[in-house]
C-alpha cells in the first residue's frame, strides 16, 4: 500500500506539472500574439512599415527617379541641394516630390532625423519660390524605435485645388515684368531692372497677406523681405538667371531675408600665337536686398528720405558693404561675394576713391548745371569720406554751387538738405 501511494502522488504531481507548463506555453505564446498585434499596428500607424518596404522591395523608385517620370524635374539651379550633405539629398527629392504632387501629408520614406528633416525642408523652399502655398511650418511624427521621421504634415495656405489657378496668375505677373526687359539685356541690367521693378510695385507692409512667399509682392503688392526677395528670385529663375534665398539677421535687429544672384565676367587676355585674343568668363556672386533697396521701408525704418528714390545700396553690392547690418545664418555655406564690379556708383561715375577737393567742386557745378535734383558720391575709404563731409558741410566746398543754383532760379537765397551713409560711405546732397 504505502508504493501504491507513493506512486499515485509521484503521478499527480508529475501530472500537475505537465499542465502548469503547457498553460504557460499557451499564455507566453498569446502574450507574443498580442504584441505583434500591437507592434504591427503601432508600425502600420507610424508609417515604419510603409519604409521597410520601400526599402526592401524597391517598391517605389529612387525619389530622383520620380521627380524625373513624373514631369517634376526641377529647371532651376538648386543651390542648397547642391552644396548640402549628400546624404540629405534623396529626402530633399521626396520632399519636393510630396510638395509637388500636393501630398500635403503622409508617410515618409526616407531615412533622416528630425533635424535633418528640418534642414532639408527649409533647403527645398529656399530653393524654389514657386512653392507658394507653405511655409516653413510642418507637423512630423518620430519612431520611438528609429529615431528617425516616419509620417509628415505641411501647414499648407492654399487648398490643393487653388494653386493650378493661383500659378498661373503667378507666371503671367512675373513675364509682366520680364516682357519689358529689352532682349539684349545683359544679366546686370536684367537683375537691375527685376530690382526696381518689384521696388516700384510693391508696398512694404508688417501686415500684409501671404508675407511669407511670393504672392504677397507679384500678386498683392504688398510684403515683407520675405516676399520681396522670394518675388526677385522668382522672377529671375524665369528668366534663366541664378539666384538664391538667404536668411539670416540684422545686427541690433531681428531675422531678415535677401538674395545671393551671380553674374558672370568675361575677360580678354592677350593675343594668342594665332593673334586671335583669348577670351574667358568668370563668374562672381553678389548680394542683392531688394526690401533695403525700398525707399518706404527706408523711411519707415529711420524717417529719412524720399519715398520716391530708391536707393542702389543694396543692389549687387558685396560681402564687406552687406555684412556691415547683415548677418547670414549658419544653415547653408555661402561663397565669397568681394567683387565690386557691378557697384551702381562705381558704373555710373558716382565714386571716388579718394577726396580730391577739385574734383568734387566740379562734379557739384556740373549736377547744378544740369538741373538734377541730387548728387550721390560714395567714397572708397572712410578717411575720404570724413574728408568729403568736413570739406562739405563744415567749409565752404558748397558755396559756388549754391551761388550758381541762386543765379539759375532768380533767387536771393538757397537751401539744401543731405543725407550720410556710414556703411557704403555715401553722401547724398538733395538741391
Amino acid at each position: 500500500m504505502k508504493n501504491d501511494y507513493k506512486k499515485k502522488v509521484v503521478y499527480s504531481e508529475s501530472r500537475r506539472r505537465t499542465w502548469l507548463r503547457l498553460v504557460q506555453r499557451v499564455a507566453c505564446i498569446c502574450v507574443f500574439f498580442l504584441c505583434g498585434l500591437l507592434c504591427a499596428a503601432l508600425l502600420t500607424r507610424s508609417g515604419v512599415v510603409s519604409r521597410v518596404k520601400y526599402e526592401l522591395t524597391g517598391s517605389e523608385e529612387t525619389w530622383e527617379e520620380a521627380a524625373l517620370a513624373e514631369g517634376y524635374a526641377s529647371s532651376v539651379e538648386e543651390y542648397y541641394y547642391d552644396n548640402m550633405s549628400e546624404d540629405l539629398h534623396e529626402a530633399y527629392r521626396e520632399i519636393y516630390v510630396h510638395l509637388m504632387r500636393n501630398e500635403d501629408s503622409g508617410d515618409f520614406l526616407t531615412s533622416i532625423s528630425v533635424e535633418d528633416f528640418w534642414q532639408t525642408y527649409y533647403a527645398v523652399l529656399a530653393d524654389h519660390p514657386e512653392i507658394f502655398w507653405t511655409d516653413t511650418s510642418a507637423q512630423v511624427e518620430e519612431s520611438s524605435l528609429t529615431g528617425t521621421v516616419v509620417s509628415y504634415s505641411f501647414d499648407v495656405t492654399v487648398a490643393a485645388e487653388d494653386r493650378d489657378a493661383i500659378r498661373l496668375e503667378l507666371e503671367a505677373a512675373a513675364d509682366a515684368c520680364i516682357v519689358q526687359i529689352p532682349s539684349d539685356a545683359t544679366d546686370y541690367e536684367k537683375i537691375k531692372y527685376v530690382y526696381e521693378y518689384i521696388i516700384d510695385t510693391t508696398d512694404y507692409d508688417l501686415n500684409s497677406e501671404d508675407s511669407q512667399n511670393v504672392q504677397s509682392a507679384l500678386l498683392y503688392h504688398s510684403s515683407v523681405c520675405a516676399g520681396y526677395s522670394r518675388a526677385f528670385q522668382y522672377i529671375l529663375h524665369r528668366m534663366g538667371l541664378f539666384c538664391t534665398y538667404i536668411t539670416g539677421t540684422i545686427v541690433g535687429g531681428g531675422d531678415h531675408g535677401w538674395n545671393m544672384v551671380r553674374i558672370a565676367e568675361e575677360t580678354q587676355a592677350d593675343e594668342t600665337l594665332a593673334g586671335v585674343p583669348s577670351v574667358s568668363a568668370e563668374e562672381y556672386y553678389y548680394y542683392v536686398d531688394v526690401t533695403w533697396g525700398d525707399p518706404v521701408f527706408a523711411v519707415s525704418m529711420d524717417g529719412y528720405g524720399s519715398e520716391s528714390t530708391i536707393s542702389y545700396n543694396y543692389l549687387c553690392c558685396t560681402q564687406q558693404d552687406l555684412f556691415k547690418t547683415h548677418v547670414p545664418g549658419d544653415s547653408i555655406a555661402l561663397p565669397e561675394c568681394t567683387s565690386d564690379a557691378y557697384d551702381y556708383y562705381k558704373l555710373n561715375n558716382m565714386y571716388y576713391e579718394s577726396f580730391d577737393r577739385d574734383v568734387i567742386y566740379q562734379a557739384l557745378m556740373e549736377s547744378v548745371q544740369a538741373n538734377d535734383s541730387r548728387i550721390m558720391m560714395k567714397f572708397g575709404s572712410e578717411g575720404a569720406y570724413q574728408e568729403a563731409q568736413s570739406a562739405l558741410f563744415d567749409g565752404d566746398l558748397l558755396n559756388d554751387a549754391g551761388q550758381y543754383l541762386m543765379q539759375q532760379n532768380g533767387e536771393n537765397s538757397w537751401s539744401y538738405r543731405y543725407h550720410t551713409d556710414d556703411n557704403f560711405y555715401l553722401i547724398t546732397v538733395y538741391w
